[in-house]
Protein backbone atom coordinates (compact mmCIF):
# COMPACT_ATOMS: atom_id res chain seq x y z
CA UNK A 1 0.00 0.00 0.00
CA UNK A 2 1.08 3.75 -0.58
CA UNK A 3 1.32 5.54 2.71
CA UNK A 4 -1.04 8.91 3.31
CA UNK A 5 0.12 11.66 1.95
CA UNK A 6 0.30 13.73 5.00
CA UNK A 7 1.71 13.16 8.51
CA UNK A 8 1.61 16.66 9.93
CA UNK A 9 0.97 17.08 13.62
CA UNK A 10 -2.96 19.42 13.88
CA UNK A 11 -2.39 22.81 14.06
CA UNK A 12 0.95 22.94 12.97
CA UNK A 13 2.10 24.39 9.54
CA UNK A 14 2.87 21.73 6.88
CA UNK A 15 6.38 21.07 6.22
CA UNK A 16 5.61 21.88 2.58
CA UNK A 17 8.11 21.17 -0.58
CA UNK A 18 8.66 22.52 -3.80
CA UNK A 19 5.45 20.25 -6.15
CA UNK A 20 2.77 19.40 -2.82
CA UNK A 21 -0.25 20.56 -2.45
CA UNK A 22 -0.61 23.57 -0.31
CA UNK A 23 -3.83 25.60 -0.10
CA UNK A 24 -7.61 25.56 -1.79
CA UNK A 25 -10.29 27.70 -2.43
CA UNK A 26 -13.64 27.79 -3.26
CA UNK A 27 -14.94 29.89 -5.87
CA UNK A 28 -18.75 30.34 -4.08
CA UNK A 29 -21.78 31.32 -6.20
CA UNK A 30 -23.44 32.37 -2.85
CA UNK A 31 -20.68 32.92 0.02
CA UNK A 32 -23.11 33.35 2.57
CA UNK A 33 -24.69 29.76 1.93
CA UNK A 34 -21.06 28.28 1.58
CA UNK A 35 -19.99 29.46 4.92
CA UNK A 36 -22.93 28.04 6.85
CA UNK A 37 -22.36 25.08 4.94
CA UNK A 38 -18.76 24.26 5.49
CA UNK A 39 -19.34 25.83 9.01
CA UNK A 40 -22.20 23.20 9.68
CA UNK A 41 -20.19 20.25 8.08
CA UNK A 42 -16.59 20.42 9.12
CA UNK A 43 -16.72 22.81 11.62
CA UNK A 44 -15.26 25.94 9.87
CA UNK A 45 -15.23 29.29 10.70
CA UNK A 46 -14.06 32.53 8.51
CA UNK A 47 -12.59 36.04 8.52
CA UNK A 48 -12.38 38.46 5.48
CA UNK A 49 -9.20 39.24 3.78
CA UNK A 50 -10.15 43.04 2.00
CA UNK A 51 -6.60 42.94 -0.27
CA UNK A 52 -7.00 45.14 -3.94
CA UNK A 53 -5.79 41.69 -5.78
CA UNK A 54 -8.53 40.07 -4.23
CA UNK A 55 -11.39 41.73 -3.60
CA UNK A 56 -13.11 40.36 -0.35
CA UNK A 57 -11.80 36.99 0.37
CA UNK A 58 -13.13 34.18 2.88
CA UNK A 59 -10.35 32.23 5.02
CA UNK A 60 -11.79 29.31 6.90
CA UNK A 61 -9.88 28.25 10.00
CA UNK A 62 -10.95 25.57 12.68
CA UNK A 63 -11.56 26.42 15.99
CA UNK A 64 -12.77 30.22 15.68
CA UNK A 65 -11.28 33.01 13.95
CA UNK A 66 -8.14 32.81 15.11
CA UNK A 67 -7.20 29.16 14.67
CA UNK A 68 -5.56 27.45 12.09
CA UNK A 69 -6.26 27.98 8.63
CA UNK A 70 -7.69 25.15 6.08
CA UNK A 71 -9.05 26.89 3.39
CA UNK A 72 -10.38 29.80 1.43
CA UNK A 73 -12.97 31.30 -0.68
CA UNK A 74 -13.87 34.13 -2.89
CA UNK A 75 -17.03 35.12 -5.26
CA UNK A 76 -17.73 33.23 -8.01
CA UNK A 77 -17.18 35.64 -11.04
CA UNK A 78 -20.25 33.94 -13.04
CA UNK A 79 -22.85 33.03 -10.46
CA UNK A 80 -24.51 30.93 -12.74
CA UNK A 81 -21.88 28.52 -12.54
CA UNK A 82 -21.63 25.86 -10.07
CA UNK A 83 -19.00 26.38 -7.54
CA UNK A 84 -15.43 24.81 -7.84
CA UNK A 85 -12.73 24.49 -5.58
CA UNK A 86 -9.29 25.13 -7.00
CA UNK A 87 -5.90 23.60 -5.74
CA UNK A 88 -2.76 25.40 -5.18
CA UNK A 89 0.86 23.75 -5.01
CA UNK A 90 3.76 24.95 -3.73
CA UNK A 91 6.07 26.53 -5.93
CA UNK A 92 9.96 28.68 -5.52
CA UNK A 93 9.12 30.67 -8.35
CA UNK A 94 5.86 31.29 -10.23
CA UNK A 95 7.34 33.18 -13.42
CA UNK A 96 9.23 29.74 -13.40
CA UNK A 97 6.20 27.92 -12.69
CA UNK A 98 4.45 29.76 -15.51
CA UNK A 99 7.10 29.47 -18.33
CA UNK A 100 6.93 25.79 -17.69
CA UNK A 101 3.39 25.47 -17.96
CA UNK A 102 3.43 27.30 -21.32
CA UNK A 103 6.60 25.24 -22.85
CA UNK A 104 4.25 21.99 -21.56
CA UNK A 105 1.46 22.81 -23.72
CA UNK A 106 -0.73 24.91 -20.90
CA UNK A 107 -2.57 27.96 -20.80
CA UNK A 108 -1.93 30.90 -18.62
CA UNK A 109 -5.14 32.00 -16.78
CA UNK A 110 -3.63 34.94 -13.88
CA UNK A 111 -0.67 35.94 -14.67
CA UNK A 112 1.92 35.98 -11.41
CA UNK A 113 0.38 38.48 -9.28
CA UNK A 114 1.61 39.80 -6.08
CA UNK A 115 -0.93 39.02 -3.27
CA UNK A 116 0.09 41.62 -1.14
CA UNK A 117 2.67 40.67 1.95
CA UNK A 118 1.60 37.27 1.31
CA UNK A 119 2.51 35.71 -1.84
CA UNK A 120 2.05 35.43 -5.46
CA UNK A 121 -0.02 33.27 -7.25
CA UNK A 122 -0.63 32.38 -10.80
CA UNK A 123 -3.20 30.35 -12.00
CA UNK A 124 -3.33 27.85 -14.95
CA UNK A 125 -4.59 25.47 -17.29
CA UNK A 126 -3.32 21.28 -18.29
CA UNK A 127 -3.69 19.95 -21.09
CA UNK A 128 -7.40 18.99 -21.24
CA UNK A 129 -8.03 22.57 -19.57
CA UNK A 130 -8.72 21.63 -16.31
CA UNK A 131 -7.63 24.38 -13.68
CA UNK A 132 -4.95 24.87 -10.75
CA UNK A 133 -2.63 27.23 -9.25
CA UNK A 134 0.63 27.97 -7.86
CA UNK A 135 1.57 29.33 -4.95
CA UNK A 136 5.14 31.07 -4.09
CA UNK A 137 4.95 32.39 -0.26
CA UNK A 138 5.80 35.38 1.50
CA UNK A 139 4.48 35.31 4.82
CA UNK A 140 2.08 32.68 4.32
CA UNK A 141 3.00 28.52 3.33
CA UNK A 142 0.14 27.72 2.88
CA UNK A 143 -2.87 25.91 5.07
CA UNK A 144 -2.00 25.31 8.80
CA UNK A 145 -3.90 22.02 9.05
CA UNK A 146 -3.55 19.45 6.43
CA UNK A 147 -3.89 15.33 6.56
CA UNK A 148 -6.19 15.94 10.22
CA UNK A 149 -10.27 15.73 10.30
CA UNK A 150 -11.90 18.55 8.64
CA UNK A 151 -8.70 19.93 6.32
CA UNK A 152 -7.69 18.61 2.92
CA UNK A 153 -6.32 15.00 3.08
CA UNK A 154 -5.51 14.45 -0.26
CA UNK A 155 -6.11 15.74 -3.94
CA UNK A 156 -6.51 14.07 -7.16
CA UNK A 157 -7.24 14.48 -11.12
CA UNK A 158 -9.69 13.24 -13.20
CA UNK A 159 -8.40 12.91 -16.54
CA UNK A 160 -9.23 11.51 -20.24
CA UNK A 161 -5.79 10.18 -20.93
CA UNK A 162 -3.32 9.91 -18.33
CA UNK A 163 0.06 9.42 -20.64
CA UNK A 164 -0.72 13.30 -21.31
CA UNK A 165 -0.97 14.71 -17.61
CA UNK A 166 1.69 12.43 -16.47
CA UNK A 167 4.11 14.16 -18.91
CA UNK A 168 2.48 17.49 -18.21
CA UNK A 169 2.83 17.73 -14.26
CA UNK A 170 6.03 16.13 -14.32
CA UNK A 171 7.49 18.39 -16.68
CA UNK A 172 5.60 21.54 -14.76
CA UNK A 173 6.02 19.76 -10.96
CA UNK A 174 8.93 17.65 -11.61
CA UNK A 175 6.30 14.77 -10.41
CA UNK A 176 7.62 11.38 -10.89
CA UNK A 177 3.91 8.96 -11.79
CA UNK A 178 3.90 5.80 -10.61
CA UNK A 179 1.36 3.66 -12.06
CA UNK A 180 -1.04 0.91 -10.32
CA UNK A 181 -3.51 -0.43 -12.85
CA UNK A 182 -5.62 2.55 -14.33
CA UNK A 183 -4.38 4.59 -11.88
CA UNK A 184 -1.43 6.74 -10.91
CA UNK A 185 0.50 7.89 -7.74
CA UNK A 186 2.74 11.30 -8.22
CA UNK A 187 5.32 11.88 -5.99
CA UNK A 188 7.81 14.45 -5.46
CA UNK A 189 10.97 13.11 -4.35
CA UNK A 190 9.66 10.04 -2.01
CA UNK A 191 6.57 12.13 -1.36
CA UNK A 192 2.98 11.08 -2.68
CA UNK A 193 1.35 14.18 -3.43
CA UNK A 194 -1.25 13.70 -5.54
CA UNK A 195 -3.34 11.18 -7.71
CA UNK A 196 -4.47 10.79 -11.25
CA UNK A 197 -7.66 8.50 -12.11
CA UNK A 198 -9.52 7.99 -15.41
CA UNK A 199 -12.18 10.14 -16.02
CA UNK A 200 -16.01 8.95 -16.21
CA UNK A 201 -19.48 9.90 -15.15
CA UNK A 202 -19.40 9.44 -11.26
CA UNK A 203 -17.50 12.61 -10.84
CA UNK A 204 -16.43 16.12 -12.30
CA UNK A 205 -12.91 16.11 -14.18
CA UNK A 206 -10.05 18.47 -13.00
CA UNK A 207 -8.43 18.76 -9.73
CA UNK A 208 -10.82 17.22 -6.85
CA UNK A 209 -9.38 17.89 -3.01
CA UNK A 210 -10.29 15.00 -0.61
CA UNK A 211 -11.22 16.08 3.63
CA UNK A 212 -10.25 13.96 6.42
CA UNK A 213 -13.41 13.28 8.42
CA UNK A 214 -13.72 10.92 11.45
CA UNK A 215 -17.12 9.19 10.66
CA UNK A 216 -17.59 8.99 7.04
CA UNK A 217 -21.05 8.06 7.21
CA UNK A 218 -22.26 10.37 9.96
CA UNK A 219 -20.41 13.48 8.00
CA UNK A 220 -22.97 12.80 4.54
CA UNK A 221 -25.69 12.33 7.03
CA UNK A 222 -24.62 16.00 8.21
CA UNK A 223 -24.15 17.01 4.82
CA UNK A 224 -27.53 16.12 3.39
CA UNK A 225 -29.08 17.65 6.44
CA UNK A 226 -27.46 20.54 5.15
CA UNK A 227 -28.56 20.87 2.00
CA UNK A 228 -25.99 18.93 -0.23
CA UNK A 229 -26.71 15.70 -2.14
CA UNK A 230 -24.80 12.24 -2.31
CA UNK A 231 -23.10 11.15 -5.21
CA UNK A 232 -21.40 8.54 -3.76
CA UNK A 233 -22.64 7.20 -0.76
CA UNK A 234 -19.94 5.66 1.62
CA UNK A 235 -18.25 2.61 1.08
CA UNK A 236 -14.98 1.12 2.22
CA UNK A 237 -11.84 1.44 -0.13
CA UNK A 238 -8.55 0.26 0.55
CA UNK A 239 -7.08 3.64 2.54
CA UNK A 240 -10.53 3.51 4.86
CA UNK A 241 -14.25 4.64 3.95
CA UNK A 242 -15.06 6.86 1.59
CA UNK A 243 -17.88 9.40 0.05
CA UNK A 244 -18.67 12.67 -1.91
CA UNK A 245 -21.54 14.77 -2.11
CA UNK A 246 -22.17 17.66 -4.00
CA UNK A 247 -23.09 20.99 -1.94
CA UNK A 248 -25.86 23.25 -2.07
CA UNK A 249 -24.05 25.84 -4.67
CA UNK A 250 -23.02 22.33 -6.84
CA UNK A 251 -19.38 21.57 -5.73
CA UNK A 252 -17.79 18.31 -5.26
CA UNK A 253 -17.00 17.71 -1.50
CA UNK A 254 -14.90 14.16 -1.25
CA UNK A 255 -14.69 12.54 2.45
CA UNK A 256 -12.73 10.22 3.56
CA UNK A 257 -12.03 8.40 6.66
CA UNK A 258 -8.57 6.61 6.63
CA UNK A 259 -8.76 3.22 8.27
CA UNK A 260 -5.51 4.29 9.30
CA UNK A 261 -2.29 6.61 9.23
CA UNK A 262 0.05 5.01 6.24
CA UNK A 263 -2.67 2.56 5.01
CA UNK A 264 -2.91 3.57 1.93
CA UNK A 265 -4.17 6.69 -0.25
CA UNK A 266 -8.11 7.15 -1.31
CA UNK A 267 -9.39 4.82 -4.70
CA UNK A 268 -12.23 6.79 -5.95
CA UNK A 269 -13.68 4.61 -8.09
Amino acid sequence: MEPTPYEAAPYEAAPYEPGTPCWLDLASADPAASRRFYGGLFGWTSYTLTIDTLDDYDVFTLGGVNGPTVAGMQRLTDPSQPSVWTCYFYAESVEEAARRVVAAGGRELLPPTEIAHLGRTGMYSDLEGWDFAVWQPHEVEGADVVGRPAAMCWTELAAYEAEPAESFYGAVFGWDAVRHGDRTTWRAGRRPVAGLIPMDDKRPGGWIPFFQVADCDAAVRDGVELGARVAVPPRDEAAGRFAAVVDPNGAWVTMIAPHGVGEGLPESG
